[in-house]
Protein backbone atom coordinates (compact mmCIF):
# COMPACT_ATOMS: atom_id res chain seq x y z
CA UNK A 1 0.00 0.00 0.00
CA UNK A 2 1.61 3.02 -1.39
CA UNK A 3 2.07 6.00 0.90
CA UNK A 4 2.31 9.64 -0.58
CA UNK A 5 4.27 11.74 1.60
CA UNK A 6 4.34 15.65 0.88
CA UNK A 7 5.24 19.31 2.68
CA UNK A 8 2.70 21.99 2.88
CA UNK A 9 2.79 25.10 4.58
CA UNK A 10 0.21 25.73 7.09
CA UNK A 11 -0.24 28.74 9.30
CA UNK A 12 3.14 30.21 8.06
CA UNK A 13 4.68 26.50 9.10
CA UNK A 14 6.21 23.60 7.12
CA UNK A 15 4.12 20.21 7.72
CA UNK A 16 4.86 16.89 6.60
CA UNK A 17 1.76 15.30 5.77
CA UNK A 18 0.67 11.54 4.51
CA UNK A 19 -1.89 10.11 2.69
CA UNK A 20 -3.26 6.32 2.01
CA UNK A 21 -5.06 6.04 -0.95
CA UNK A 22 -8.23 4.22 0.35
CA UNK A 23 -9.54 0.85 -1.20
CA UNK A 24 -12.72 1.96 -1.27
CA UNK A 25 -14.54 5.25 -2.86
CA UNK A 26 -17.14 5.36 -0.55
CA UNK A 27 -15.52 4.98 2.85
CA UNK A 28 -15.14 7.89 4.89
CA UNK A 29 -11.30 9.47 4.93
CA UNK A 30 -9.94 9.25 8.27
CA UNK A 31 -7.83 11.78 9.49
CA UNK A 32 -5.55 10.98 12.32
CA UNK A 33 -3.87 12.92 14.83
CA UNK A 34 -1.14 11.70 16.70
CA UNK A 35 -0.38 11.97 20.19
CA UNK A 36 2.01 14.97 22.61
CA UNK A 37 5.42 12.90 21.14
CA UNK A 38 3.82 11.33 18.50
CA UNK A 39 4.54 11.82 15.09
CA UNK A 40 3.72 10.61 11.61
CA UNK A 41 6.23 7.90 11.74
CA UNK A 42 5.65 7.26 14.94
CA UNK A 43 2.21 5.35 14.38
CA UNK A 44 4.56 2.88 12.54
CA UNK A 45 1.86 0.12 10.88
CA UNK A 46 -1.71 1.14 12.58
CA UNK A 47 -2.56 3.21 9.84
CA UNK A 48 -1.88 0.86 7.05
CA UNK A 49 -3.31 -1.92 9.21
CA UNK A 50 -6.37 0.36 9.55
CA UNK A 51 -6.55 1.01 5.71
CA UNK A 52 -6.54 -2.51 5.08
CA UNK A 53 -9.39 -3.49 7.54
CA UNK A 54 -11.46 -0.63 6.47
CA UNK A 55 -11.06 0.47 2.61
CA UNK A 56 -10.81 3.91 4.23
CA UNK A 57 -8.26 7.08 3.24
CA UNK A 58 -6.17 7.84 5.94
CA UNK A 59 -4.63 11.87 6.21
CA UNK A 60 -1.97 11.70 8.62
CA UNK A 61 0.18 15.08 9.69
CA UNK A 62 3.24 15.89 12.16
CA UNK A 63 1.98 18.90 13.75
CA UNK A 64 4.50 21.61 13.89
CA UNK A 65 7.55 20.81 15.98
CA UNK A 66 7.11 17.11 15.44
CA UNK A 67 8.19 14.49 13.40
CA UNK A 68 10.08 15.84 10.16
CA UNK A 69 7.48 19.35 9.95
CA UNK A 70 9.26 22.51 10.65
CA UNK A 71 10.99 22.29 14.30
CA UNK A 72 9.90 23.96 17.43
CA UNK A 73 10.73 27.41 17.66
CA UNK A 74 9.48 28.49 20.97
CA UNK A 75 7.32 27.91 24.24
CA UNK A 76 3.77 25.88 23.65
CA UNK A 77 1.23 28.05 25.07
CA UNK A 78 -1.88 27.10 27.20
CA UNK A 79 -4.05 27.07 24.02
CA UNK A 80 -2.07 25.04 22.00
CA UNK A 81 -4.52 22.21 21.05
CA UNK A 82 -7.15 25.27 20.57
CA UNK A 83 -4.87 26.61 17.94
CA UNK A 84 -4.50 23.57 15.98
CA UNK A 85 -8.04 22.49 16.32
CA UNK A 86 -9.45 25.72 14.79
CA UNK A 87 -6.31 26.98 12.77
CA UNK A 88 -4.57 24.25 11.45
CA UNK A 89 -6.62 21.18 11.32
CA UNK A 90 -9.40 22.75 8.99
CA UNK A 91 -6.71 24.17 6.62
CA UNK A 92 -5.12 20.63 6.45
CA UNK A 93 -8.30 19.32 5.76
CA UNK A 94 -8.85 21.69 3.00
CA UNK A 95 -5.36 21.93 1.62
CA UNK A 96 -6.25 17.90 0.73
CA UNK A 97 -10.20 17.75 -0.02
CA UNK A 98 -11.38 15.90 3.13
CA UNK A 99 -15.11 17.03 3.68
CA UNK A 100 -16.76 15.20 6.71
CA UNK A 101 -13.43 13.11 8.00
CA UNK A 102 -13.65 10.50 10.82
CA UNK A 103 -11.35 11.96 12.96
CA UNK A 104 -8.80 9.07 15.14
CA UNK A 105 -6.90 11.20 18.27
CA UNK A 106 -4.78 9.81 19.82
CA UNK A 107 -3.98 11.92 23.70
CA UNK A 108 -3.66 15.21 22.70
CA UNK A 109 -4.61 14.47 19.05
CA UNK A 110 -7.90 12.97 20.99
CA UNK A 111 -8.33 16.59 22.67
CA UNK A 112 -7.83 18.53 19.42
CA UNK A 113 -10.48 16.05 17.78
CA UNK A 114 -12.71 17.24 20.50
CA UNK A 115 -12.42 21.22 20.19
CA UNK A 116 -12.44 20.93 16.42
CA UNK A 117 -15.75 18.71 16.44
CA UNK A 118 -17.33 21.05 19.54
CA UNK A 119 -16.26 24.71 17.70
CA UNK A 120 -17.42 23.02 14.08
CA UNK A 121 -20.45 20.30 14.81
CA UNK A 122 -21.09 19.67 11.47
CA UNK A 123 -17.16 18.87 10.59
CA UNK A 124 -16.46 15.59 11.60
CA UNK A 125 -18.09 12.72 10.67
CA UNK A 126 -17.25 10.42 13.58
CA UNK A 127 -15.05 10.70 16.37
CA UNK A 128 -12.29 7.83 16.97
CA UNK A 129 -10.83 9.00 20.53
CA UNK A 130 -7.66 7.04 22.29
CA UNK A 131 -7.14 7.87 26.26
CA UNK A 132 -8.31 11.73 25.25
CA UNK A 133 -7.84 14.42 27.79
CA UNK A 134 -10.86 16.98 29.14
CA UNK A 135 -9.07 18.54 31.95
CA UNK A 136 -5.86 17.88 34.05
CA UNK A 137 -5.72 15.26 36.17
CA UNK A 138 -3.27 14.66 39.65
CA UNK A 139 -2.30 11.23 37.74
CA UNK A 140 -1.30 12.96 34.62
CA UNK A 141 0.90 15.80 35.92
CA UNK A 142 2.91 13.30 38.16
CA UNK A 143 3.42 11.03 35.03
CA UNK A 144 4.58 13.79 33.23
CA UNK A 145 7.11 14.93 35.93
CA UNK A 146 8.72 11.59 36.41
CA UNK A 147 8.74 11.35 32.12
CA UNK A 148 11.17 14.53 32.72
CA UNK A 149 13.18 12.56 35.19
CA UNK A 150 13.38 9.40 32.91
CA UNK A 151 13.86 11.40 29.77
CA UNK A 152 17.08 13.30 31.47
CA UNK A 153 18.83 10.08 32.86
CA UNK A 154 17.72 7.43 30.02
CA UNK A 155 17.71 6.80 26.36
CA UNK A 156 14.46 8.26 25.29
CA UNK A 157 15.83 11.10 23.33
CA UNK A 158 17.68 8.70 21.55
CA UNK A 159 14.40 6.83 20.68
CA UNK A 160 12.53 9.96 20.16
CA UNK A 161 15.35 10.72 17.33
CA UNK A 162 14.20 8.28 15.22
CA UNK A 163 10.80 9.74 14.97
CA UNK A 164 11.39 13.67 15.14
CA UNK A 165 14.10 16.07 13.61
CA UNK A 166 14.40 17.69 16.91
CA UNK A 167 13.94 15.27 19.58
CA UNK A 168 14.55 17.79 22.36
CA UNK A 169 12.13 20.04 21.73
CA UNK A 170 9.38 17.88 20.94
CA UNK A 171 9.77 16.07 24.51
CA UNK A 172 10.28 19.94 26.12
CA UNK A 173 7.38 21.66 24.37
CA UNK A 174 5.30 18.92 25.53
CA UNK A 175 6.68 18.59 28.83
CA UNK A 176 7.02 22.31 29.99
CA UNK A 177 3.24 23.05 29.48
CA UNK A 178 2.37 20.20 30.46
CA UNK A 179 4.00 21.23 34.16
CA UNK A 180 3.50 24.82 33.72
CA UNK A 181 1.29 25.72 36.64
CA UNK A 182 -1.21 27.75 34.49
CA UNK A 183 -1.95 24.61 32.24
CA UNK A 184 -3.45 22.90 35.80
CA UNK A 185 -7.11 25.03 34.79
CA UNK A 186 -7.29 23.87 31.12
CA UNK A 187 -10.47 22.31 30.47
CA UNK A 188 -12.53 21.46 27.44
CA UNK A 189 -15.88 20.13 28.88
CA UNK A 190 -17.24 22.77 27.31
CA UNK A 191 -16.81 22.25 24.17
CA UNK A 192 -18.32 18.60 24.20
CA UNK A 193 -21.97 19.60 24.66
CA UNK A 194 -21.57 21.19 21.00
CA UNK A 195 -20.61 17.37 19.50
CA UNK A 196 -23.21 16.13 17.33
CA UNK A 197 -21.46 13.25 15.31
CA UNK A 198 -20.99 9.56 17.13
CA UNK A 199 -17.91 9.24 19.00
CA UNK A 200 -15.85 6.11 20.11
CA UNK A 201 -13.84 6.49 23.05
CA UNK A 202 -10.75 3.76 23.37
CA UNK A 203 -8.69 3.98 27.09
CA UNK A 204 -6.79 1.38 28.53
CA UNK A 205 -7.29 0.22 32.45
CA UNK A 206 -3.48 0.70 32.86
CA UNK A 207 -3.40 4.13 31.16
CA UNK A 208 -0.71 5.87 33.38
CA UNK A 209 -1.58 9.45 32.19
CA UNK A 210 -5.30 9.57 32.82
CA UNK A 211 -8.04 7.70 34.20
CA UNK A 212 -11.48 6.71 33.65
CA UNK A 213 -12.84 10.04 35.01
CA UNK A 214 -11.81 11.56 31.66
CA UNK A 215 -14.40 8.80 29.70
CA UNK A 216 -16.74 9.26 32.02
CA UNK A 217 -17.05 13.23 31.16
CA UNK A 218 -17.04 12.71 27.64
CA UNK A 219 -19.97 9.84 27.90
CA UNK A 220 -22.19 12.39 30.41
CA UNK A 221 -21.69 15.01 28.17
CA UNK A 222 -22.29 13.88 24.62
CA UNK A 223 -24.91 11.47 23.91
CA UNK A 224 -23.61 9.74 20.96
CA UNK A 225 -20.80 8.25 22.95
CA UNK A 226 -19.70 4.40 22.77
CA UNK A 227 -16.55 4.01 25.37
CA UNK A 228 -14.18 0.91 26.06
CA UNK A 229 -11.93 0.34 28.40
CA UNK A 230 -9.13 -1.95 27.30
CA UNK A 231 -7.39 -4.67 29.86
CA UNK A 232 -3.75 -4.97 29.74
CA UNK A 233 -3.32 -1.81 28.54
CA UNK A 234 -1.39 1.66 28.71
CA UNK A 235 -1.92 4.87 27.37
CA UNK A 236 -1.69 3.79 23.98
CA UNK A 237 -4.01 0.98 22.74
CA UNK A 238 -3.51 0.96 19.03
CA UNK A 239 0.08 -0.13 20.49
CA UNK A 240 -0.76 -2.01 23.54
CA UNK A 241 -4.00 -4.09 22.11
CA UNK A 242 -3.47 -3.62 18.19
CA UNK A 243 -5.80 -6.47 17.21
CA UNK A 244 -9.06 -5.31 20.12
CA UNK A 245 -8.41 -1.49 18.65
CA UNK A 246 -9.00 -2.61 15.01
CA UNK A 247 -11.64 -5.07 15.64
CA UNK A 248 -13.80 -1.95 17.56
CA UNK A 249 -12.79 0.78 14.87
CA UNK A 250 -13.42 -1.33 12.41
CA UNK A 251 -17.45 -2.10 13.85
CA UNK A 252 -17.45 1.62 14.75
CA UNK A 253 -16.84 2.85 11.02
CA UNK A 254 -19.51 -0.21 9.48
CA UNK A 255 -22.31 1.54 12.26
CA UNK A 256 -21.65 4.83 10.71
CA UNK A 257 -22.08 3.83 6.96
CA UNK A 258 -25.81 1.85 7.59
Amino acid sequence: METIFNDVVIDGRRIETAWLEPANASAPSIVMLHEGLGSVALWRDFPCRLAARTGCGILMYSRYGYGRSEPLAERRQVDYMHHEATVVLPEVLRRHRVVKPVLFGHSDGASIALIYAGSFPDGPRGLILEAPHVFVEDLTVSSIQAAKRIFETGDWRAKLERYHDDPEAVFWGWNDIWLDPRFRSWNIESYLTSIRCPVLVIQGRDDEYATAAQVDSIVRHVAATEAMLVPDCGHSPHRDQPEVTLARVESFLAALAD
